[in-house]
């Protein structure tokens, strides 16, 4: 139980700390969001009212006046309300409501790109670890140099052979918009044509990334196999397949769950370069533009969203991490 509550207080500490730096930060940056949106209003010819200038002191708020502490009292207010402010790129959607429509985009893509790369990636580093010293080792160069390869390069690679050369996949795009005008819908057209649009984005993250897991893994098995209860077990003339599965690749595959959990926290930030690639409407694409525009509201909110993801994927592995190995909750 000690553990658990120990966990709980670091979480709640570290989260504090992030949302107070999502604060901070932005007010260290030079420019200021209200005059940004001004600037913008009257460059599209907008004439600026004294009841235009009310509206926009109302929209962005007017503390600007007040004390360090009572913005930041104010902001805490504001997110256990929902609300994350306006943004002047996308005006006048609430940045709730782009994040929202972002996030199902990042989450589907990455999310499943990720979990596959996972899989595969263990799985072929258990293969390569029980069967070390033989020709399947010679997957562990070509995985690897894929890895090294930049991601948003092997993006361009992609999209040259399989979308420009061969048409074989869209170049942009999550859908296709003119086959659904009215947006996405729940049908299983719809469904295909988003897999169809999202192949190449999830092989770039596939690819670029596999490589690592299956390093990993490997090495995990090849040092896992050495030990005495592996040898133990092997002695005693159990089957091969139970101990390479059930006394190496079980206990090997500790370290490699745990990068899982930090690997998946870090979905919801997507690959930011990968969505401008392939202009992927997701949180990725999302931050880009905001930063871009000095858009501080979407910046904010996406950061916080972003945090929020990774404090709560490790905190949810440090669970199940301390469910499944008992030397972590007596260890700390």
């Amino acid at each position: 139980m000690r553990y658990y509550v120990r966990r709980i207080t670091f979480y709640v500490i570290t989260l504090w700390a992030a949302v107070s730096l999502n604060f901070l930060i932005p007010k260290l940056m030079p420019g200021d969001p209200k005059q940004i949106f001004i600037d913008k209003f009257l460059r599209k010819g907008g004439e600026l009212t004294p009841q235009m200038q009310n509206s926009i002191d109302l929209l962005f708020g007017a503390d600007g006046d007040a004390g360090l502490w009572d913005q930041y009292v104010s902001y805490w207010g504001r997110l256990f309300s929902g609300d994350l402010g306006i943004s002047i790129t996308y005006y006048p959607q609430p940045v709730t409501e782009l994040i929202g429509q972002a996030l199902p985009w990042t989450v589907g893509l990455v999310g499943l790109a990720t979990i596959i790369s996972f899989a595969l990636g263990v799985g072929l580093g258990a293969w390569a670890g029980w069967k070390r010293g033989t020709w399947v080792d010679s997957i562990i160069p070509a995985s690897t140099l894929l890895q090294a390869v930049p991601y948003f390069w092997l993006a361009l690679i992609l999209v040259s052979v399989f979308s420009v050369s061969t048409g074989w996949f869209p170049r942009i795009g999550s859908y296709d918009i003119f086959g659904f005008d009215n947006g996405p819908e729940w049908s299983w057209a719809f469904v295909g044509s988003v897999i169809y649009h999202g192949f190449l984005p999830a092989l770039t993250i596939v690819l670029s990334s596999v490589g690592g897991w299956l390093l990993g893994m490997r090495n995990m098995m090849v040092s896992t196999l050495s030990e005495d209860y592996v040898t133990t077990a092997e002695a005693k003339g159990l089957r091969r397949m139970r101990v390479a599965l059930t006394y190496a690749t079980r206990n090997a595959a500790l370290p490699s769950f745990a990068g899982f959990g930090v690997a998946l926290g870090f979905v919801v930030a997507g690959s930011v370069v990968m969505e401008q690639v392939f202009s992927y409407p997701g949180l990725g694409k999302l931050l880009f533009n905001a930063v871009q525009a000095s858009d501080f509201a979407l910046m904010q909110g996406t950061f916080l969203v972003i945090t929020l993801a990774v404090l709560a994927a490790n905190f949810l592995m440090d669970l199940i991490y301390g469910f499944i190995d008992p030397r972590t909750r007596n260890h700390g």
